[in-house]
């Protein structure tokens, strides 16, 4: 299978998808309001995760661009491979896996996609599959 988008780019995707999986997200305040310390730090004098609120929705604004800027069938692609990757289909299925992808709308695709919990490994795994490696490619070796 030839790609239709840019091993490079999927491999950014990687990096950039790796970077918003290992952010923990900010804690919601009015989840336990009894344990709300004011002065921003925790009880052993750490700071808050509150900085990285801002750096986690800058990493998933990247991401989700990345998606949005790829064409309707690269875009199709790019979730046939997730879902190739993650076990949903098999190599042997591609055809049905794309089939299914481009029966999704555009924004139906970036959703699937941004809700993938695991959509770098599983992009990984499915290029893999498909015997293409983003080994030395950007900061991936």
């Amino acid at each position: 299978m030839d790609l239709l988008t840019p091993l490079e780019t999927y491999c950014r995707l990687v990096i950039r998808a790796r970077e918003m999986e290992a952010q923990v997200p900010m804690e919601d305040p009015d989840e336990d309001a009894d344990n709300i310390d004011d002065s921003g730090d925790d009880e052993d004098g750490n700071v808050a995760l509150s900085a990285l609120a801002d750096e986690l929705n800058d990493v998933e604004e990247e991401v989700k661009s990345l998606l949005e800027d790829l064409a309707d069938d690269q875009l199709a692609e790019c979730v046939a491979l997730v879902w190739v990757g993650g076990g949903t289909f098999d190599v042997s299925e591609w055809e049905d896996a794309m089939a299914e992808a481009n029966d999704l709308s555009e924004d139906e695709r970036v959703e699937e996609l941004m809700n993938t919990g695991t959509l770098a490994a599983n992009l990984e795994s499915g290029l893999a599959a498909f015997d293409y490696s983003c080994d030395g490619i950007g900061q991936l070796e």
